[in-house]
């Protein structure tokens, strides 16, 4: 007979180290896929779990310090920037092996000592992607050895002076590049950009020194910018297929304007062959308005099926070369427009612009069509009216005015029912602002 001894609990089976610890078992790649999307301060903590993770994350290539890898509940600035020093310099001397990715973002500029010598050391390693975010203070000058890593894919500064080196040729590898505001010379400007013979991406927000955007970039296929600036023009840009241009042109600036009958809508497209989706934001209508602006443009936009344009349509100068546009992307499918007040000078009204007969000026593949910030003047609504009557494949019209006011409402939605649709499929939607 067997005695029991009913005071112990019955023992279960041990589980071995490898049952308890999952996690350290699973396959190279997935471990690694996890510590590259842990922030830094959470990467390094991975050290407490076990003696085989104390300096896994030392391997990692991405690196990304921001406000996310601190913990602190002081508002004292100094004590935040002297933390980030501190964990910085500990990532950097504990890790092993390449860096591909380094991004530093901080409110304020850090020890420009401490900075320098952080891109020395990751200018060693194969560095891909480079990101430097000073939000405030002055501007930083980024030491002359970032421009020799040759391995950059991606480069972003942000509150930079920017003075190359007379020896730099180039970033060779370079497919994007994001610049804000930025302080460069001119000819130095043009250098970058042309000597980057693959980019691809190119972002340009708030410059100081350049006045002239010569753009020379074979392989560019996205452009996005946005500042003040004289003038804007390509070139050798092929495969350029979106682009943003929110621009407040210096146009009394140019002492020529006035006298100058060449087009400068023509000469913008002239290096844009497939152009796919453009956006025409602030006040670059009125630039592209500038000479004589054609009926339509000698070589359309076949490609173009997005086009965004912020207008005045009480300056007849920007309504003209708005048309010209719409009259030139034959496949054009989605339209958005921004309305834009200004008070009137001497500018010439455009009171009755869209209610003449513009012959041949159907719209045959658009289909979606918004069109914000409207008061109900009548330019606005002949343009709509226009719209509706020479669209028919239009699937959805949205008004949405530029205030809320209820007094006018009413009448601008019955005013807009009544308008004769060229697509029996038109629906017209009002949203309130």
């Amino acid at each position: 007979m067997s005695i029991v001894n009913q005071s112990e609990p019955p023992r279960l089976p041990s589980k071995t180290k490898a049952e308890l610890d999952r996690i350290s078992n699973l396959p190279r790649h997935l471990v690694e896929q996890i510590l590259l999307h842990l922030p830094i301060r959470d990467l390094v903590r991975t050290s407490v779990l076990s003696r085989t993770w104390r300096y896994k994350w030392a391997t990692t290539p991405y690196l990304v310090f921001d406000k996310q890898c601190l913990n602190v509940s002081s508002q004292d600035q100094t004590l935040i920037k002297n933390k980030l020093v501190n964990i910085i310099d500990h990532v950097l001397l504990l890790h092993k092996g390449p860096i591909h990715k380094f991004k530093l973002s901080h409110r304020d500029l850090l020890g420009i000592t401490d900075i320098d010598r952080w891109i020395l050391y990751i200018s060693r390693s194969s560095i891909k992607e480079f990101i430097l975010e000073i939000w405030k203070g002055q501007q930083y000058m980024p030491p002359s050895c970032l421009f020799n890593c040759q391995n950059l894919i991606h480069l972003e500064l942000f509150n930079c002076l920017l003075k190359p080196p007379l020896t730099f040729k180039g970033f060779k590898n370079l497919r994007s590049l994001d610049l804000q505001h930025i302080t460069i010379i001119q000819d130095v400007f043009e250098n970058l950009i042309s000597s980057c013979p693959l980019l691809e991406r190119l972002t340009l927000m708030n410059f100081t020194g350049v006045t002239h955007l010569n753009i020379d970039a074979r392989n560019l296929q996205f452009f996005d910018v946005g500042g003040n600036f004289d003038d804007v023009s390509f070139q050798n840009t092929p495969h350029l297929a979106l682009v943003s241009i929110g621009l407040y042109v210096n146009i009394n600036n140019d002492e020529n304007n006035a006298q100058d009958s060449s087009s400068k809508l023509l000469r913008f497209f002239v290096n844009l062959p497939q152009i796919q989706r453009l956006e025409v934001q602030n006040y670059f209508l009125k630039y592209l308005a500038i000479g004589n602006v054609p009926s339509r443009l000698p070589n359309p936009c076949v490609d173009l099926n997005y086009l965004s344009i912020c207008v005045d349509f009480d300056d007849l100068g920007e309504n003209t070369a708005a048309l010209c546009l719409l009259r030139s992307c034959p496949n054009l499918q989605e339209l958005e427009m921004l309305t834009r007040l200004e008070k009137r000078t001497t500018v010439e009204r455009s009171t009755n612009f869209w209610e003449d007969d513009h012959w041949s000026s159907q719209f045959a593949h658009l289909r979606l069509v918004k069109v914000s910030g409207i008061s109900g003047v009548k330019s606005e609504m002949d343009f709509i009216k226009f719209l509706l009557s020479n669209s028919p494949l239009l699937e959805r019209l949205t008004v949405k005015p530029a205030s809320p006011s209820q007094d006018g409402k009413w009448e601008l939605m019955k005013e807009l029912l009544r308008f004769r649709r060229a697509s029996i499929y038109a629906e017209v939607i009002y949203l309130d602002p």
